[in-house]
């Protein structure tokens, strides 16, 4: 797989799928969340197949079977750490404007590099439901500052 989760891919909780062996899916996804420390490209999609993990279906489980396929295609996906004579600090943000289709809210991200090197990223859900496009892009640029400055 060349993306650990097709693009516009929008899970629900109550789409009618019939459901899927609860133990295998939370002992997969578990094991995908502790991957997730060293796999910044595949944080997105775990988050995403880790919000049913209390009642999984047949969608899910195909969506957590993308990431291990992606997964087992890019074993060799590593972070280096090399010595630069000057670092920079560079941070990105994203947001999926109420992606959510259970609850309406939006997921938003950041990643830091100092110089060439990540050094931290984090995927949360928003708590509270953003009204447009340019209200989830202020908490998420909000929040990435908040990090920034918190780093």
């Amino acid at each position: 797989m060349d993306t650990p989760m097709a693009i516009n891919l929008k899970l629900s909780s109550n789409d009618g799928a019939p459901r899927a062996y609860a133990s295998m899916y939370r002992s997969i996804v578990g094991s995908l969340i502790y991957l997730s420390n060293t796999r910044p490209d595949i944080v997105h999609a775990v988050s995403v197949v880790s919000r049913f993990m209390n009642d999984p279906n047949n969608h899910h489980f195909a969506a957590v079977k993308r990431i291990l396929r992606y997964v087992q295609g890019t074993k060799g996906y590593d972070i280096k750490y090399t010595q630069e004579k000057e670092s920079i600090l560079v941070g990105f943000t994203d947001n999926d404007w109420a992606a959510a289709i259970d609850d309406r809210r939006s997921t938003y991200g950041h990643v830091f590099f100092l110089g060439s090197r990540v050094i931290s990223w984090s995927l949360k859900k928003q708590s509270i439901v953003a009204l447009s496009t340019a209200e989830a892009e202020y908490i998420s640029a909000t929040s990435t500052t908040s990090e920034a400055v918190w780093d």
